[in-house]
């Protein structure tokens, strides 16, 4: 059985319209220059951090690079903002979206347009303050670590693929 077999919504071309995206997941590596955003499903022990938003969303930490900013910064710096975390061991990529997009101009002046991607990673980490919460991001009311059914429940307020995207990292990890 695949991995697109296991994982199917995943896998499925779909349309983000929150940002004017159409999407596919693939574990074949974007290019770096092609990375604009960067998520981070995060372990507590046997437990996984979501983050609850203004908006009443459970989300993984991370967001959108910074022009020129490796991707070893943006991880830091995204952990640091919504979730108060810092990582605690390797960053591991577990895949991909790739995307297009119909807007007549990248999101920020320095991305790729209209070809982007956004990296899914997974990665040990300690939680260890409120989120900095900068005044240009979401904001986050609550951060804690479930037992992973729960935070497999509660991520799909965040999007239908986001319950088998942390299957994926749950079972990437027992590997």
């Amino acid at each position: 059985m695949t991995l697109a077999d296991r994982y199917p919504i995943l896998h499925t071309p779909t349309r983000w319209e929150w940002g004017g995206l159409d999407v596919v997941f693939s574990t074949v590596p974007p290019p770096d220059d092609l990375i604009t955003n960067i998520h981070v499903i995060c372990f507590v022990d046997d437990r996984i951090v979501l983050c609850r938003d203004d908006r009443d969303v459970w989300l993984v930490p991370g967001g959108t690079r910074e022009a020129a900013e490796p991707i070893a910064d943006t991880v830091a710096r995204e952990l640091r903002e919504e979730a108060g975390a810092q990582l605690a061991g390797p960053l591991h990529w577990l895949g991909a979206h790739y995307a297009t997009s119909d807007a007549p101009a990248p999101y920020r002046p320095w991305q790729p347009h209209p070809h982007k991607a956004w990296l899914w990673c997974s990665a040990d980490v300690v939680l260890v303050s409120d989120p900095t919460n900068p005044g240009d991001a979401e904001q986050i009311l609550e951060v804690r670590a479930f037992p992973v059914a729960e935070a497999i429940r509660l991520s799909a307020t965040d999007g239908p693929h986001m319950p088998e995207l942390l299957r994926l990292a749950v079972e990437a990890r027992g590997r």
